[in-house]
């Protein structure tokens, strides 16, 4: 018996896929469990393995096609089994959506939510920098011209040359080009009348009075010839990153607390600790985290989410950490956090980035997070604000570690700084509750011994 292969949801926010490598070819034996295919999710790159026995017969995607959840792009079968009508119906399925885009689809590669059609295009088929020429359209007939207007002074033999047509390169009176331009005119939709039809004055006039729609302008069609651009077809983690954060910076209340918190001991206590050997190295960012899910721990009321119709405290502290990756940003988990030692949560984070970055992370090791942590302090940013990661109804931004010369009782002092950012969904944590969060984070950091006990 055939058993279809489709698009399945290799994470739980997967909306599509995109096929990255065949790993079995048509005519291939396969056993269920084996490995057909790479599929690139909105996180990682995952595996896709076959739900039955029998021989590869067809291939409805090419490596690079990005299909919905749920599109067939492969059917196993006996050696001998008729599979025509599987083929056909999938062929059905995807024509109403393929065939009114079909001139589309050249210069836009693969599309979010596009079927694939019968005939997939070639793998990583890149987007045209140049739209193909639009077929010849019909030249309107002239405005008629105003009973004022004198007639067209006769060139040689009396006849005029017609305007060019299609391709051809409209003449014009530097006049009129200028006109045009002003007016938001298309030269190649008007008809000169000037001598050999050249484009004059009086046509752009006409063509402004007759409603001529308006073409691209000079500096549009400069980039459209001269390919002075590049299209990039989103990946999935950047088509999920797109539509995370519309959810998160429209519909969400956010507002924003700043402070400022004394580095100084943290980075005695990290010089200490990597003396003692690399085995103790922990870096600033393992220290904040260690911090926050302490504080967590004492205020459960910001470790929660906004679900609608209702808010969930969470009794367990799950702190994500913001990674950036080669095409986007992915947040894996430290579950328990609050539970980790600092050396435990050192050692963790460091193997989460690492297989972050190489696209290795499977999906429960980056869903289910109940608060998040940015920081760009080692890019050299001393503050930014980070955005929501919705139902989370709070996200720490941490900055830079740097000396500043700092009044403390009466003596100036050159401390290590450090400025965080913390969004809060209004809906969930009002001013006062994450203003105490925030006291608790600095007594940690300010305090780093706490951490370590």
């Amino acid at each position: 018996m055939a058993t279809k292969v489709v698009m399945e949801a290799l994470s739980p926010t997967m909306e599509e896929g995109r096929l990255v490598k065949w790993n079995k070819n048509e005519g291939d034996q396969v056993k269920s469990g084996d490995v057909l295919a790479e599929v690139e999710t909105d996180k990682a790159v995952m595996e896709l393995v076959a739900r039955g026995d029998g021989v590869l017969r067809k291939r409805l995607a090419n490596e690079g096609d990005a299909s919905p959840v749920g599109t067939l792009i492969a059917v196993i079968a006996g050696a001998d089994e008729n599979i025509d009508s599987i083929v056909a119906s999938a062929g059905a399925a995807s024509a109403p959506a393929t065939a009114p885009a079909q001139p589309a689809q050249a210069a836009q590669g693969t599309e979010a939510g596009s079927a694939p059609s019968e005939a997939p295009a070639p793998p990583q088929q890149k987007a045209p920098t140049q739209a193909p020429s639009a077929p010849p359209r019909p030249t309107p007939p002239a405005p008629p011209r105003p009973p004022s207007a004198p007639p067209a002074p006769p060139r040689g033999n009396g006849a005029s040359r017609p305007a060019p047509a299609g391709g051809g390169r409209q003449r014009s009176s530097p006049l009129a080009r200028r006109l045009a331009t002003e007016k938001g005119i298309h030269l190649g939709a008007i008809q000169g009348t000037g001598p050999g039809g050249r484009i004059v004055k009086r046509d752009i006039e006409n063509a402004k009075a007759a409603g001529v729609a308006a073409g691209p302008s000079a500096a549009a069609e400069r980039l459209a010839t001269e390919g002075d651009f590049k299209d990039v077809p989103l990946t999935q983690i950047r088509k999920t990153i797109a539509r995370r954060l519309a959810e998160s910076n429209g519909p969400v209340p956010t507002f924003f607390l700043t402070a400022e918190f004394d580095a100084t001991r943290a980075a005695e206590l990290r010089t200490q600790l990597l003396e003692m050997g690399e085995e103790y190295k922990v870096s600033f960012n393992d220290i904040v985290i260690r911090a926050v899910a302490l504080a967590l721990a004492e205020h459960p009321e910001v470790n929660a989410h906004w679900l609608g119709d209702k808010i969930r405290h969470f009794n367990r502290i799950h702190v994500a950490m913001a990674v950036a990756v080669e095409d986007g940003l992915i947040t894996p988990v430290l579950f328990d956090a609050d539970r980790m030692t600092l050396w435990d949560i050192s050692g963790k984070a460091r193997d989460l980035a690492k297989r972050a970055r190489e696209r290795k992370l499977l999906p429960e090791e980056y869903t289910g997070s109940t608060f998040s942590v940015s920081n760009l302090g080692m890019f050299g940013i001393d503050q930014f604000t980070a955005i929501i990661n919705p139902p989370e109804a709070g996200i720490l931004a941490i900055g830079g570690v740097e000396e500043k010369p700092i009044v403390a009782d009466g003596q100036l002092e050159v401390r290590q700084r450090m400025r965080v950012t913390m969004s809060c969904d209004h809906r969930v944590i009002d001013g006062a509750t994450g203003a105490k969060f925030l006291q608790t984070v600095r007594r940690y950091i300010e305090n780093p011994l706490s951490l370590i006990i």
